[in-house]
């Protein structure tokens, strides 16, 4: 069994992990360039934590300008098992109201413009995101959520789009009709690098808004979001809280495969894998190192 240590990834609003304790911070080299930020270890009760936040303290990095491949790469360097995101979200439905919890388990990727894989020529691989939340992680975050009695739903679809503007009417209404949950900007690729790494994966999508689709509510704007999103934080931290005190001591095999992902996934023979790909590869392949 592997020790669990728990990465918690703040989105907008979440610049911290209220409650961690015995905190240290690191700025953690990786061959993909500089996470959002330092690095943030502690505890929380007996469990390990690492906090970063994903926009960086102060906000200072839109969602196609974060380096998702570094902060994956870094919370697998910091021997992370099991990671926990969460995003401030848009709304399609009437009864995913501004202030609920979703925890979603698809992903649709209309993202265009950032580093998607760890792998490519030199090194193809080819991971299934069939099944892109980690059942059990989800789980634990549902509980969590029942014992402290905030508002959550499990189940749902999101889509990211690129941004940073928001949706057109036009496009809001298109999602609506495909039938798509919620909406964000930072989920993807950040789930598929986390599969890629072998770190099961879990998104707390906090819904901020109704994107613009809703005839009886204001377009979505910075200032309504923020708004939310600060009436939110005291459950976010609570909630997170509450999981991390819980979580056992051992990481939980993933019922998805998602911590053996790269099982069956690499096809380039090894005899012609480019060893400078190889070497920037090796946290996140140490599973399996180049077999």
């Amino acid at each position: 069994m592997t020790k669990a240590i728990v990465g918690v990834i703040g989105g907008s609003g979440v610049y911290e992990l209220p409650g961690l304790e015995d905190i240290r911070e690191e700025r953690v080299a990786t061959p993909w360039g500089e996470p959002s930020d330092a690095l943030r270890f502690g505890r929380v009760g007996a469990t390990e934590a690492v906090f970063l936040p994903r926009h960086g303290r102060g906000h200072v990095l839109s969602p196609s300008g974060i380096n998702y491949r570094a902060n994956i790469d870094a919370l697998k360097r910091a021997g992370v098992t099991d990671i926990v995101s969460v995003s401030a979200c848009g709304s399609f439905k009437e009864e995913l109201y501004p202030g609920l919890f979703v925890l979603i388990d698809q992903f649709v990727d209309r993202t265009f413009s950032r580093q998607s894989s760890f792998f490519g020529n030199g090194c193809v691989a080819h991971v299934s995101m069939a099944h892109p939340i980690a059942p059990a992680l989800q789980a634990r975050i549902a509980l969590a959520a029942e014992a402290e009695d905030i508002p959550c739903l499990t189940g749902g679809t999101y889509v990211c789009m690129e941004g940073p503007q928001f949706s057109s009417l036009a496009e809001s209404r298109t999602y609506k009709a495909a039938g798509y949950d919620v909406i964000g900007m930072t989920a993807m690729p950040e789930a598929k690098l986390a599969r890629e790494a072998e770190i099961s994966y879990a998104t707390i999508a906090m819904v901020t808004d109704y994107d613009c689709w809703h005839p009886d509510h204001d377009d979505v704007d910075v200032a309504s979001v923020i708004k939310i999103v600060q009436a939110n934080a005291g459950n976010a931290a609570r909630l997170l809280a509450r999981l991390l005190r819980d979580f056992p001591a051992e990481h939980e095999l993933c019922p998805v495969g998602s911590d053996c992902a790269l099982d069956n996934a690499l096809l380039t023979a090894q005899a012609a894998r480019d060893p400078d790909l190889m070497k920037k590869l090796e946290a996140i392949m140490q599973r399996v190192g180049n077999s």
